[in-house]
């Protein structure tokens, strides 16, 4: 199955509004509430909130453009240490997940930021209960190479995401929930590269891309 560019662009715009609803529609609460709260510590409360949520609505905003658009300019390589900062903001208010970041290299090409920042997305969402997520990169001669160990209490991916992620669209639809997954194998197999999954186990999971530079 084939995917049109604009269809896969609609998906990831679908994704993207999915992921901001909520954070946006607290924005939008919180300045109802405000309005017609007279309360000085109920005031102080509301605006509590709304920064919070204008933060997570900025760090999702930082993320998505790294991973899903032209984020970092038009050059070849990308400082990985912005790869950090958005997942951080990301997944960072999750107060239940550790993140581990073991990327040495100071730069990599913009196609393994996208291919890592995705993923990270993607593992981060299958820690349901929290738990470890350890990041690794690295380019060996012009290979490079990206690990990724979720690790928790309950590690779940659905056979969809699998699917995508190892296989690409094959005969399924692509839908917004896995446009992340599609944009993954896509990225990769055009650098003459793959992706693997680890097979199901108890309470870890292991996601590996091997990419020729570009």
């Amino acid at each position: 199955m084939t995917i049109s560019p604009v269809d896969f662009a609609s998906l990831l715009c679908s994704r993207l509004c999915h992921d901001l609803l909520s954070p946006v529609g607290a924005l939008n609460n919180g300045l109802e509430l405000l309005a017609d709260e007279t309360d000085p510590a109920m005031r102080e409360r509301c605006l509590d909130l709304l920064g919070e949520s204008a933060r997570v609505s900025a760090n999702k905003l930082k993320f998505f453009r790294l991973a899903f658009g032209a984020g970092g300019g038009f050059g070849d390589l990308i400082d990985t240490r912005e790869a950090q900062a958005a997942i951080t903001g990301l997944l960072g208010e999750n107060k239940r997940l550790d993140l581990n970041w073991l990327v040495e290299e100071a730069e990599l090409p913009k196609t393994a930021i996208k291919v890592l920042l995705n993923l990270a997305m993607i593992a981060g969402d299958a820690l349901v209960r929290g738990g470890t997520l350890a990041i690794g990169g690295e380019n060996n001669a012009g290979v490079i190479e990206i690990v990724l160990k979720a690790e928790g209490a309950r590690v779940i991916l659905d056979d969809e995401l699998r699917a995508t992620l190892t296989e690409g669209a094959g005969g399924r639809e692509v839908t917004p929930r896995s446009a992340a997954a599609y944009m993954v194998h896509s990225l990769v197999t055009e650098t003459g590269g793959s992706v693997q999954v680890s097979a199901p186990a108890e309470n870890v999971l292991l996601f590996g891309a091997t990419l020729n530079a570009r």
